[in-house]
């Protein structure tokens, strides 16, 4: 296998212990974030890259990982602007589908390959490699890939063209979503009536109504600590992103108000299911 040079740019909650699997992989890896500190780690065996020209003039496969479409839109309105003929580029943040497409529109035109692959998982996959990923582009732009992202993720869904990764996140962040709400008030519902957190979340999780998303929260619910490992403020910019695709169902209008007010009254910093503080407030 021929082995490529990468880059990565955006090293938050989730892109810094997705681009440290790269780096323990050993593959030849450049870094950029735009606050040079949290690139803090990677100096002893890749490269920190000064800027985003810096860094997709010296890497072959691209990946991004960044907040919403304003900071996309950002990072590759640079991009757009060099020479990236022969480069793939692969998106790996939450965003708009129609700014996706366009991205990718926009690269093709001037000789590059784009793929959205958002991920499934939060902070704790991302470190475990344990991430599943959604991919929308051209299956051969995938298999290029591909070694890369299985070392990020423990499975890699070809969803067909660019936008469709994007759907299908979108997809299971709004599932998600009412999850975590119905979870939340289930839990409210259970203090009221005196029954011990610990036990009503044994009761959830050892039942068919537990999950993999009720089980990640169980601890934060436990000990009253709501620290972001996704915060309810993204959870609420992806409940608006599907309604833009199309989403227009009974429990959205509910979503909407739920996190909305949550954001309102400060809770947004909060990890998502810290949509329980702002019910019970």
């Amino acid at each position: 296998m021929k082995i490529e040079k990468l880059g990565f740019i955006g090293l938050g909650n989730m892109g810094y212990p997705m681009a440290k699997n790269l780096e323990k992989a050993g593959f030849p890896l450049s870094v950029y974030n735009r606050n040079n500190s949290k690139a803090v780690g990677f100096e002893k065996q890749s490269f920190i890259r000064k800027d985003i020209a810096e860094l997709v003039d010296q890497s072959d496969i691209i990946f991004s990982m960044l907040t919403n479409d304003e900071a996309v839109s950002e990072v590759y309105e640079k991009i757009l602007q060099q020479r990236i003929e022969g480069k793939l580029f692969v998106d790996m943040s939450t965003i708009s589908r129609e700014r996706c497409v366009s991205i990718a529109s926009k690269s093709k035109e001037k000789g590059a390959s784009f793929i959205d692959a958002p991920v499934a998982g939060s902070t704790k996959p991302a470190a475990e490699g344990t991430l599943i990923m959604m991919a929308g582009g051209e299956l051969e732009d995938l298999e290029r890939a591909r070694p890369y992202l299985e070392r990020m993720g423990k499975s890699i869904k070809h969803l067909g063209e660019n936008g469709q990764g994007i759907a299908a996140k979108l997809a299971i962040n709004y599932f998600l979503s009412t999850i975590y709400q119905g979870l939340a008030e289930t839990i409210l519902f259970s203090d009221k009536l005196g029954i011990k957190r610990n036990e009503m979340l044994e009761i959830i999780n050892d039942s068919a109504s537990g999950s993999g998303a009720t089980k990640v929260k169980t601890p934060l619910l436990v000990e009253e600590n709501y620290s972001a490992a996704f915060a309810l403020d993204l959870m609420l910019k992806d409940i608006r992103l599907a309604q833009q695709a199309g989403a227009d169902y009974p429990l959205l209008k509910t979503l909407l108000e739920t996190y909305g007010k949550a954001q309102d009254n400060g809770f947004g910093q909060l990890d998502v299911i810290g949509i329980i503080e702002s019910i019970k407030s």
